[in-house]
């Protein structure tokens, strides 16, 4: 019975993190305590850094890849969890092993070519990703679809902060006052960096439109070379329908105490335009107002339907 206990009490400490800062940056407190090991990681030349808003298509794109790095066998895909193959920087998930992560650690130990994944505004990129001149994917999502997402998300998994309701939910987001900070400076901010770096800036709404021509752009930012069978397949086991039930992908076969797939599936809908069954006539013009000041100094365009 201590044992049960013991183990209920330190899933407690980790439930709902609360949230610190790094820069005026919102960041789980466990995030914020690892901060100074993270921002001195060293990346090597042939790191690939996969960057995303959180839930714009980043397992997605994390399987692109991999399938494109693999020369699309589907066997060696399955050779660990996203989360395992391609570690995510800055998270870090105290508690016992069976729940325990450091995305720095496994990226540390992990040999080379290595794929590693953030949620990080381009500001707080670890220098050394700069000075190696990483290549970097970025994808960016409409805000109105990337709200409803992470906010469903935030439902699900208990080691975020506690959503609220979808009205407070969307005020924390048009405010920066979530994980990761405010979507509108970092899709602006990456934009404005995809100029001086070698970064592919990639849009969901375009890979759900075209997933051949926006793999093809990857293919060739990656210098890799395919012919249409190869192409294919990894357009189909890259589609959502596939993912979703691919438990290497989607999230069912690691967490099982801290996401909970009742509430809300890790890979939900996959669409664009599902913004339009949870925006009230009244929200969406109060948003639209607000997205048309923050917005008014970038020339980046989305797409919030296809």
């Amino acid at each position: 019975m201590a044992l049960d206990k013991m183990k209920d009490l330190s899933l407690q400490d980790l439930l709902r993190s609360e949230l610190g800062e790094v820069q005026g940056i919102p960041l789980t407190k466990p995030m914020c305590s690892t901060w100074d090991q993270v921002w001195k990681f060293k990346a090597k030349p042939d790191d690939l850094l996969i960057a995303t808003y959180a839930k714009a298509g980043t397992t997605w794109t994390q399987e692109i890849v991999d399938m494109i790095q693999q020369d699309a066998d589907v066997e060696k895909c399955r050779r660990n969890t996203s989360y395992r193959r391609h570690p995510f920087l800055e998270w870090t998930l105290p508690g016992p092993p069976e729940i325990r992560y450091s995305g720095l650690e496994l990226a540390e130990a992990m040999p080379s070519p290595r794929t590693i994944k953030t949620h990080l505004p381009v500001q707080l990129v670890p220098p050394s990703f700069w000075e190696q001149n990483c290549k970097i994917i970025y994808v960016a999502r409409n805000a109105k679809d990337n709200l409803v997402s992470f906010y469903h998300f935030h439902r699900m998994n208990k080691g975020l902060p506690e959503p609220g309701t979808w009205e407070e939910f969307m005020d924390k987001f048009m405010t920066g006052k979530v994980l990761w900070g405010s979507w509108y400076d970092h899709v602006k901010g990456w934009w404005k960096a995809k100029d001086k770096h070698r970064i592919l800036y990639l849009f969901y709404e375009d890979m759900k439109e075209n997933p051949v021509r926006e793999i093809q752009k990857i293919l060739k930012f990656l210098e890799k070379d395919m012919n249409q069978d190869i192409l294919n397949k990894i357009v189909h086991h890259t589609s959502f329908e596939i993912m979703k039930d691919n438990p290497m992908a989607n999230y069912t076969k690691e967490f099982q105490d801290i996401m909970d797939h009742a509430v809300s599936p890790f890979m939900r809908k996959g669409i664009v335009g599902d913004w339009k069954n949870h925006f009230t006539v009244a929200q969406n013009q109060k948003f639209d107002e607000d997205y048309k000041k923050k917005m008014a100094d970038t020339s980046l365009v989305f797409r919030t339907e296809l």
